[in-house]
């Protein structure tokens, strides 16, 4: 039997509401309660590398897939310098890594999102203003039908 997907979305600026430890929290409950086993991450700055972060140290102690849903080839070539290394640290620490477009594209993003959003079971969102990519996300997968988590 295959486990809970679960696929994460929230904005690149982190607030000071922000919990790591509160999001661990939920992962943890999704993989003991649920059996969620793969998690897709859009690998953009802010939530997502943070989530990632959090998967990857999980991933030592249960059987986790991190699929790194990338929507264009060089998302991170606009990244801070310290910021570029992070996100190739963790890249390469993905078990999948799916490029939506050799370059970037209008509406790739969404796309991306939508593509997360379709696969997942439960979506976790970190959803702070009614405007953006999260909140599209967020808006999507409930059109869809699926569970959605806030933090």
């Amino acid at each position: 039997m295959s486990g809970v997907q679960v696929a994460l979305t929230g904005h690149r600026v982190l607030g000071k509401d922000f919990s790591a430890e509160k999001a661990e929290d939920v992962f943890l409950r999704l993989i003991r309660e649920r059996g969620a086993e793969t998690f897709y991450c859009g690998m953009a700055l802010g939530f997502d590398l943070a989530c990632c972060e959090i998967l990857l140290q999980l991933k030592k102690d249960f059987p986790l897939r991190i699929v790194a849903c990338i929507p264009c080839a060089g998302q991170s070539d606009s990244f801070p310098p310290a910021q570029k290394k992070r996100y190739q640290t963790l890249l390469s620490a993905c078990d999948e890594r799916v490029v939506l477009h050799e370059k970037y594209e209008e509406g790739c993003m969404f796309e991306r999102n939508r593509y997360m959003a379709d696969r997942c079971d439960v979506l976790v969102a970190y959803l702070r203003e009614k405007r953006g990519g999260t909140y599209y996300t967020v808006r999507y997968a409930e059109k869809k039908g699926k569970e959605i988590l806030c933090l």
